[in-house]
């Protein structure tokens, strides 16, 4: 019997997957499908990658991360310096699927999908996906009260006092970094300054209602699967809109549930996604669903772990498909998962307890557990504590998704009252703090 040759790296089909460590880390179940697929994850980073630290996780053979071929570096996520530096790749490689695992690389990955001509999201909806104020422009139907501000009139932009509150949001950004609640003139002028002057800046009306996001798998223009998840966030507490709850799937009435997917399937229609997953972000207002960011990639958090524990599927294998053109589908929830970021104390960290609890250190040890789904009718069970922060960094006000740093991820069945269960997993969480 003749025996089978091993395929090398150099001539495997290969996916090429665009994104920094901090995410590169948390979905290692891609690239560990992509090898049992006979293909090669090849990976482009930006500079925010210690290339360093990736070489050392990428020489381990315990890691997810030892499972990567090529690595290429680029100082930015712009089109015009990814596409030439990806180019030699191309000539090395035959490409199957491209895709981003992070926000920074959305549009070039859009780009550089279509330039193949391989499934994606498509270049025009990858450039409104990065930008909101191009999303209000494309359904402001669904958007709110919403004027951008040149940079040279920042300083003597006002609004009508019954305008207030309002929201100053940079168009470009993602998770939440640098949106700003502001109630009187002295504040929207302040929040304005803080702004680079390369950003759009944009002034929103303040919109009440839960938040809450719909993740969307869609194929060939059509949503093939949605899930809605419900959020929590800081803002009762002050001026910052900082996530600090995830819940899927969201416990909503059918109205409500209905009136978000329909608007939805029209705002991800009408900003043109053709292959890909959708993250959309929503306020469910008395009008009805606003739309406050479209995203053409997985959501962030634990979020693609949490739909895993609720339908007892991973995503990956069909991300996967998605990128590869296969023809997917999805099951729907059949119980409730949630992930929960804790209150700290301010201090220099330096431990995080959890009982019997598992706790992983996602920020020091760049590596994130695997989840395994339960039985639909399993008793509530806490699956990990995630530590987002290293031993050492000072623990202050949680401003933005990046100063958070401890989160507990558990699932439960459908009926279960997850606030109840939210405490009772938390209860036994200690974070060691030392005086700054």
């Amino acid at each position: 019997m003749e025996e089978k040759k091993e395929i090398s790296d150099e001539e495997a089909p290969a996916v090429l997957f665009l994104g920094d460590l901090v995410v590169l880390s948390r979905q290692g179940g891609l690239f560990r499908e992509t090898r049992r697929r006979g293909m090669v994850p090849v990976v482009v980073v930006s500079n925010n990658t210690d290339i360093d630290r990736l070489t050392e996780l990428r020489e381990d053979p315990t890691h997810p991360l030892s499972t990567l071929g090529e690595v290429v570096r680029v100082p930015d996520a712009q089109v015009s310096t990814v596409l030439p530096l990806v180019q030699p790749l191309l000539q090395r490689y035959t490409v199957r699927g491209v895709m981003s695992v992070g926000e920074p690389f959305v549009e070039a990955a859009g780009v550089l999908a279509d330039c193949l001509g391989l499934p994606g999201a498509g270049s025009r909806a990858s450039l409104i996906c990065r930008n909101k104020l191009m999303q209000r422009m494309t359904v402001p139907q669904y958007s709110p009260r919403s004027r951008a501000v040149p940079v040279e009139e920042r300083k003597d932009f006002t609004l009508p006092a019954d305008e207030y509150p309002a929201v100053v949001k940079p168009a470009g950004r993602f998770y939440s970094l640098g949106v700003r609640e502001v109630h009187d003139q002295r504040q929207l002028t302040a929040a304005l300054d803080e702004l680079r002057s390369d950003e759009i800046s944009l002034v929103e009306s303040r919109v009440e209602g839960p938040e809450l996001s719909v993740e969307s798998l869609v194929q060939h223009g059509e949503i093939v699967w949605s899930g809605i998840t419900a959020k929590e966030t800081n803002e009762s507490g002050g001026n910052f809109f900082t996530e600090i709850g995830h819940t899927s799937p969201a416990d909503l009435d059918p109205e409500s549930e209905q009136a978000l997917l329909r608007v939805n399937e029209e705002t991800v229609r009408a900003i043109g996604v053709r292959d890909g997953m959708t993250h959309g972000e929503y306020r469910l207002a008395k009008r009805g669903p606003v739309l406050m960011e479209m995203a053409a990639r997985l959501p962030g958090d634990a979020i693609t772990f949490l739909w895993e524990l609720a339908t007892g599927r991973s995503l990956e294998p069909v991300l996967l498909d998605l990128a590869l053109g296969e023809t997917i589908e999805y099951p729907r929830p059949r119980r409730r998962a949630r992930q929960y970021f804790t209150e700290h104390p301010h201090g220099v960290l330096r431990d995080v307890t959890a009982g019997e609890n598992d706790v992983y250190w996602v920020a020091r040890d760049d590596r994130w557990p695997r989840f395994e789904p339960v039985d639909a009718e399993d008793p509530t069970g806490v699956r990990a504590v995630l530590v987002g922060r290293a031993p050492g960094v000072v623990l202050g006000d949680q401003t933005d998704s990046g100063q958070r740093s401890v989160s507990v991820v558990f699932d439960a069945p459908l009926d279960e009252d997850v606030e109840k269960a939210t405490k009772e997993s938390i209860d036994n969480i200690e974070i060691l703090v030392d005086p700054v």
